[in-house]
């Protein structure tokens, strides 16, 4: 495979705090060292939305689909700023916010990002009477012990919310709010709250739906993005108003899918580069076993396991596909089949199993052996700290490249 023969590459950059953000920064440096460009910006006013765009130059990313912390960094990418202003927005100092900033009209700076504009306290989950509702007046309904006192009595659905989020990226970031005004397809990955369904936001011309997936078209740019960041329990769920007026609540995209790697496939994508941060801690002599450091790093192990067996399965699941399409094409040509029923039965099972041959996947992410990737910080934005997290992205990026021709 060569990469620069492909017509439509797409970047699918996944969720896991201030630390994911920072990885794929590393990431998209690697990929423009590459070769790689990133295309992106807003349609002029009054320009031709259906008009054809001209072809792309070679090794131009398109597509961007991202969740919770990646669809930050893949609004940013999508809206036209270049990966050194998003470094610059990331780097400034501790998140302490610099006074030397350009106004979002130059196209070319980021406001740096703080802390502030990452952190919004949830006000109402203050309010003793979320803390502690009725449940001393009031008989239960069901008894049992501290997980149904926890469940009644623990009304905070949020220690901060995104709102800040939301703000930045309206006020500073994005030039129009509108996914149909972006030169770049943006798709943003959320969670709905109160369904099993997950929630795909972009330039859809009407709100497609299933059993499991949701194609949306009401959400502004930077209210989809508030909703994907909002991860449970550290962020409280993000109300959307839909076209019918009903506030629907959201929550993190990595809920459902870790890497929505289909949703770039799905709308003309040939070249899918996939990162992610998240992989488990192994065992290191230096640093020894994860019970001497308390619950926190277990409930980050878990997390991980959980989540890394997901991805695990889900390339598993594309590439025992490809096999079997692979070895049934193989055994229908040796079997000397007429071309004619073997190119229908063939039609039939890339249908059936949604496979698309054409298409492409690569997916970068640390090393295993690395454990400092894994004791970094989710959210923090010390300079020294961020440095470390960019040149390890950058690092297992170019590893992954090297296996490739460009």
């Amino acid at each position: 495979m060569r990469l620069s023969e492909k017509k439509h590459p797409s970047l699918v950059l996944s969720g896991g705090g201030v630390k994911a953000a920072a990885f794929h920064i590393g990431v998209c440096l690697a990929l423009r060292e590459k070769g790689f460009k990133f295309s992106g910006g807003f349609k002029n006013a009054g320009e031709d939305t259906d008009e054809v765009a001209p072809p792309k130059p070679p090794l131009t990313f398109q597509t961007y689909v991202g969740s919770s912390a990646g669809s930050v960094i893949s609004t940013f990418l999508a809206a036209g700023y270049d990966v050194d202003a998003i470094i610059h927005a990331f780097t400034q100092g501790a998140g302490l916010e610099s006074p030397i900033w350009r106004k979002k009209t130059s196209g070319a700076y980021l406001k740096p990002l703080s802390y502030r504009d990452i952190f919004s306290l949830n006000i109402r989950a203050g309010n003793p009477t979320r803390i502690l509702p009725k449940m001393f007046r009031k008989k239960p309904i069901i008894s049992g012990g501290l997980e149904v006192f926890l469940k009644r009595g623990v009304k905070v659905n949020g220690i901060f919310t995104t709102d800040n989020i939301e703000r930045y990226l309206r006020d500073n970031v994005l030039l129009s709010n509108d996914f149909h005004a972006l030169n770049a397809q943006l798709f943003i990955v959320a969670t709905q709250l109160n369904h099993s369904r997950k929630v795909v936001f972009g330039a859809f011309e009407e709100t497609k739906k299933d059993k499991t997936i949701k194609y949306a078209d009401y959400a502004k740019i930077s209210e989809a993005v508030a909703a994907s960041a909002s991860l449970p329990p550290v962020f409280s769920p993000y109300g959307i108003t839909n076209r019918s007026g009903k506030e629907i609540y959201f929550f993190d995209g990595e809920i459902r899918d870790t890497l929505s790697t289909h949703v770039a496939a799905d709308h003309g994508s040939d070249l899918v580069i996939s990162s992610y941060s998240i992989q488990p801690y192994h065992f290191n002599e230096e640093m020894g076993s994860l019970h001497e450091y308390g619950m926190p790093m277990i409930a980050n192990q878990a997390l991980y396991q959980v989540v890394q067996q997901k991805i695990a399965k889900h390339i598993e699941h594309q590439q025992e596909v490809r096999g079997l399409i692979n070895a049934v094409n193989g055994y229908l040509r040796q079997a000397e089949m007429p071309a004619e029923h073997r190119e229908k039965l063939m039609e039939i099972l890339i249908s059936r199993t949604n496979y698309k041959p054409d298409v492409d996947y690569i997916y970068i992410h640390p090393s295993p052996q690395d454990y400092e990737m894994f004791f970094f910080d989710h959210f923090s934005l010390n300079p020294k700290v961020l440095s470390k997290i960019v040149r390890t992205g950058f690092k297992c990026a170019m590893a992954t490249l090297r296996q490739y021709n460009i």
